[in-house]
């Protein structure tokens, strides 16, 4: 059986499913279908493209929660990276670890088969690797329900994670844990369009409005990040450093306090006092988000 002592962390993405799903939530129900054909014609078209950035989705933002479980083993997207689409998230994939599994449409509709192949892989990897603890499915559909009930037949945590208002209900209640993509850390938060607005220099307000707070730098959003997932995790709102640390190692195994000029990691949390309190009183140092009750971005109320 896994060992949960030592977690490890398998994820796979069906791509084509939250891209689309994100788009829909940032622009409104069916947005995507609607704009099918513009899109595949040619997305540098301007108006095309400006609503594609609006709805771009922060894979960060995902692996990282993801990383919050434990050890990262392996993470696998699935789509057709020859789409233009898909294929503008290649380098940030890539960038992060992410095995790109490629798959063509085999109808009219773009039906790739992502929920056979995600699955299949899935169960072989659960038998080739005995000690993964957890599994992580980014999508939305009820398709994944089997795959999930499978998993947790097979003594693995399950989590789901899937846009608010494009996620079966059945499979949130499949899952060991589900959380919205629009409430993991990093990800803006959406703006209701607000009938009061005036300022004729301003875009008119749309379901794809969005507000997003200015990190410092990086690293700062990086250990926001971090604090926001191990506080979700302990249920407490101080929390160890040196937990905040591993998690920040494993969000981005690159990270270095002394590579950005700090002698020790509670120097490189105290650099950044607006977005971390440090207390020092006791031998056990702990940490908190500064600011918390800014920390959870309100969800609307069709969220999962």
């Amino acid at each position: 059986m896994p060992d949960l002592q030592n977690p490890r962390v398998a994820v796979y993405l069906d791509f084509d499913n939250i891209v689309m799903s994100w788009y829909d939530r940032v622009h409104g129900r069916n947005a995507y279908a609607a704009d099918r054909q513009k899109i595949i014609a040619d997305p540098d078209q301007p108006e095309i493209a400006q609503k594609l950035k609006d709805a771009t989705i922060d894979v960060g933002a995902i692996i990282d929660y993801a990383a919050s479980f434990g050890t990262l083993v392996l993470t696998r997207a699935y789509a057709d990276w020859s789409s233009p689409v898909n294929a503008f998230y290649r380098t940030q994939l890539v960038a992060r670890a992410v095995d790109l599994v490629q798959l063509f449409p085999a109808a009219a509709y773009a039906k790739n088969g992502a929920d056979i192949r995600l699955a299949v892989d899935t169960v072989e990897d659960m038998f080739r690797l005995p000690d993964l603890t957890h599994v992580v499915i980014v999508a939305g559909d009820s398709d994944y329900v089997p795959l999930a009930q499978r998993c947790k037949r097979l003594g693995r945590v399950v989590v789901g994670v899937g846009v608010a208002g494009s996620t079966a209900k059945s499979l949130a209640a499949a899952c060991d844990q589900f959380d919205a993509y629009d409430s993991l850390p990093g990800v803006p938060t959406l703006e209701k369009p607000s009938a009061k607005k005036t300022d004729a220099a301003a875009a008119p307000a749309t379901a794809g409005s969005r507000r997003r707070k200015k990190p410092e730098d990086p690293t700062a959003e990086l250990l926001r990040r971090a604090l926001i997932l191990e506080r979700e995790r302990t249920d407490d709102e101080w929390v160890h450093l040196s937990a905040v640390k591993n998690l920040l190692k494993r969000m981005d195994p690159s990270f270095s306090e002394k590579a950005l000029g700090h002698r020790s990691f509670s120097d490189f949390v105290k650099a950044h006092p607006t977005i971390a309190d440090i207390d020092e009183t006791t031998n056990i140092v702990r940490v908190r988000l500064h600011n918390a009750e800014d920390a959870a971005a309100p969800q609307d109320s069709d969220a999962v």
